[in-house]
Formats: structure tokens, sequence, C-alpha cells
């Protein structure tokens, strides 16, 4: 079993994944570094430039974003499928109008002077799917095994999606790598939330004026339910009342399972004393790291490459040179991974 705990300033978020009072992963996020990818906004066209065959975007942001015509999908269409009597795509200056609102999703953050990249073909992530309720493909991971296997998972999902559907509008989905093992049950509490989120989108782009966010990509303690938070996860730890609040509303919409797991922690020790948690972050970060032998491992970052230089230190405790290197590199490769 399993204990995760969430330390939360305005600043940074840090979730550390916990087994057998010993830190098997840490996660990170800080505000300032959140990027906008993921994002969907409802947009208004500013500007239509046939020479470039892309066009500019309010989103509500400083500078304007940017779509391509290859990036333009209207009624799950792409330019391509779409030619006029000469045979060639159809060009953009055909598909939008300055005015025209538009449902988009960032694919590429802003950067420098240049405006964010976007897409009107949206696609949502969850734990074990991508949904793609623009389209009603069931494609899977190409890290998912025999063509069996792959065979009988589009079976099951096929059965899942079609399950409930009330207008015939199922929506596409993608089986992600870590769905090859998923059940039923995982698979459509999967299909559930991403319905849900994508029909909170719809609704909001009915009401809201454009240039209004219409979904954000969860934050660092929203993934923990979706992502960290299984069978084998015995608590879930946060030690913030403003985010155990929020994040407990938005596991009651779309995780109960997980949220039934959910503690506001009120220790008077800081929640990441508990385990030694920040000693264990300064070990794992430090240059030189100290074997139980005696060895030690040096760390050094460059821009091409990691090296790890492992070093025999003061142990000479095997019999001969070549046991003391191999014992030295089996507790280095450990340390190490």
């Amino acid at each position: 079993m399993e204990d995760i705990l969430i330390n939360w300033t305005p600043q940074e978020t840090r979730v550390a994944v916990v087994e057998n009072g010993a830190v098997q992963e840490l996660h990170i996020e800080r505000t300032l570094e959140r990027g906008l990818v993921g994002n969907v906004y409802l947009g208004k066209v500013a500007r239509v430039l046939p020479g470039m065959q892309s066009a500019f975007i309010d989103i509500g942001l400083e500078r304007a974003a940017f779509l391509h015509v290859a990036d333009l999908h209207l009624n799950g269409v792409s330019p391509r499928g779409h030619h006029g009597e000469s045979g060639q795509a159809t060009p953009i200056e055909r598909l939008v109008y300055e005015g025209q609102a538009l449902t988009v999703q960032v694919i590429k953050d802003p950067i420098g002077t240049k405006g964010a990249r976007l897409s009107t073909q949206i696609s949502i992530a969850g734990r074990l799917l991508v949904h793609l309720p623009q389209d009603n493909h069931i494609g899977i991971s190409q890290k998912i095994g025999s063509p069996e296997a792959r065979d009988a998972l589009r079976a099951r999902m096929q059965t899942l999606v079609s399950a409930g559907v009330q207008d015939g509008n199922t929506g596409g989905f993608i089986l992600r790598t870590n769905a090859e093992e998923a059940s039923d049950e995982e698979l459509g509490a999967d299909i559930a939330y991403l319905r849900k989120t994508w029909a909170s989108i719809r609704e909001k782009s009915l009401r809201l004026p454009p240039g209004s966010l219409l979904f954000q990509d969860l934050s660092l303690v929203e993934r923990v339910l979706r992502d960290l938070a299984s069978e084998r996860t015995n608590s879930i730890r946060i030690d913030a009342k403003l985010q155990y609040d929020v994040v407990r509303q938005f596991g009651e919409t779309y995780m109960p399972a997980a949220t039934a797991k959910l503690e506001l922690y009120r220790g008077e020790r800081p929640i990441f004393d508990l385990n030694n948690i920040d000693a264990e972050i300064a070990r794992a970060l430090a240059r030189r790291v100290d074997l139980k032998s005696g060895g030690y491992l040096i760390i050094d970052q460059t821009e091409a490459m990691t090296t790890i230089d492992v070093n025999t230190g003061g142990f000479v405790g095997a019999r001969n040179f070549d046991d003391t290197i191999f014992k030295t590199n089996l507790e280095a490769a450990g340390a190490i991974a």
C-alpha cells in the first residue's frame, strides 16, 4: 500500500508517493511555469491571412494566437478532406471569416513575440484514455502489444463507448499505454469523466463571450486523483484547506472512489517532515550520492548528456579487484535507478 502526501503553497505544489516509508515518486509544479498547452478557449477570428493560409485568433491573451489551415478541423473534417473542383484542399479563406467564433485548443505555448499555436480539433486527456469528441475513431497506443490484444481492446471499447449514448455522437477515444491491463469499470469511469468534461466545455461555449477560457488542463493536485490514485493507495493527505476543498469538489464530481481517500492534514509538523521527504529530495538531487558499501556516485548534467561516475571510494572489502568493482556496480545500479 502507498500514501500520497501533498504540500501546497501559492507558488508551488509538491506531491510525494510514499511506499513502506520510502519516497517512490516526487512531482513538482510551479505556478509561474504552468503553460497553456491543453487549454480550450472560445476564440474569435481577428484576421484571415490567405497568403499564409493562417488566421489570427483572439483568445483573450496579450497576443493573438495563430491557427494554420492544417490545424483547422470543421465538423470533424480537416481541410485536406474538403476538395473543390480542382481537387485541391479548400483554402482557409473559404473555411473561416473575421468575427467567427471558434472553439480552439492550445497546442504550442507562446514564445518571444509569437502567440500560441491553436487547433480546432479538441483532445482531452484522461487517466487511461484520450477523448476526441469531434471524431468517432477508436485508436490504440502503438506501444500496446500484439494485434490480438489490440483487437480485443478495441472491441471492449466499442461496447463501452456505445453504452448509454442517446444522440448517436459517441466521440472518439485513444487508449493510452497504461490502459492495456485496465478493467471495464476503470475504462468506463474514464469515459464518463471525459464526456462530462466535454459536456461542460460545450455548455460554456454557448453562454460565455469570445475570449473565454472553457477548459484548463488539471492542476497537479487534481491530477493526483486522476493519474496517481489507485486501488493500492491507502490515503491522500493535503496540508492546505483551500486546495482540499477545491480538490474534493472536483473529485466528488468526476472521481468519487479516489476522493474517499482524501484527507486534510492538520498536524503541527510540516507534512513533508513525515518520512523525511525533504531529506530524501535533497539526497536525490545531490551531486554526490554515497553508497552503503563506502563507494559513491558523482552525477553531472550538461546540455548534451548526464554523466554518472561510479567510484569505489572506501569500499575495499571484496576478495579481489574484479569482485570489488562488480559489487560496487551492482549497488550503483540500484542507486541510480
